[in-house]
């Protein structure tokens, strides 16, 4: 049985996960950036983390606003971690994907997810950026950044900023 949503409004509630989990505990926390021609590459990834790594996994991908995604029931498939949409105001749990709805922004503050819909402001920013700046600004030094692919030059400051703040980034190699 699939542990994954189908709809961003028809979420199994990450929340409802998160009983066990001290409240004080953050997980490290990895971002992950990709375009929608990322997916493959997610797919390979997730596919060999461990289920009890003890990490969370934050996604951020291109997605078209217009079509009904099916993002977290197909890498649902391929891992044993716990792949939700993300859900406004949820503290991360470790062994869990998170994966920002279509046509959101998402922020994070002491382990806690912000979903932010789309201003006029945030319409000029880039999805991947905001979300590893925001994950450099929270989790400094013990930040991880990611970006498998990305549309023009989407996460490249936010891998900036977490390299800035001593902060783990990595990038898919550009043959790939």
């Amino acid at each position: 049985k699939s542990r994954a949503s189908t709809t961003p409004f028809d979420t199994k509630s990450a929340s409802a996960t998160q009983k066990n989990t001290p409240s004080s505990v953050i997980p490290p926390i990895v971002g992950i950036g990709a375009s929608a021609g990322g997916l493959e590459a997610l797919e390979l990834f997730l596919k060999h983390v461990p289920a009890s790594s003890g990490i969370a996994f934050i996604v951020v991908q291109h997605l078209d606003p217009i079509h009904k995604s099916r993002v977290p029931e197909i890498l649902q498939r391929v891992t044993a971690l716990n792949v939700v949409w993300a859900e406004n105001l949820v503290k991360v749990i470790p062994d869990c994907v998170y994966v920002v709805p279509p046509n959101r922004f998402l922020s994070i503050l002491h382990g806690v997810l912000y979903l932010h819909d789309l201003t006029k402001e945030l319409k000029k920013a880039l999805s991947i950026d905001f979300f590893l700046r925001a994950l450099a600004e929270d989790r400094g030094e013990s930040a991880v950044g990611v970006v498998f692919s990305g549309t023009g030059c989407d996460g490249t400051k936010g891998l900036q900023a977490i390299k800035k703040g001593k902060g783990l980034t990595l990038a898919q190699e550009p043959a790939t």
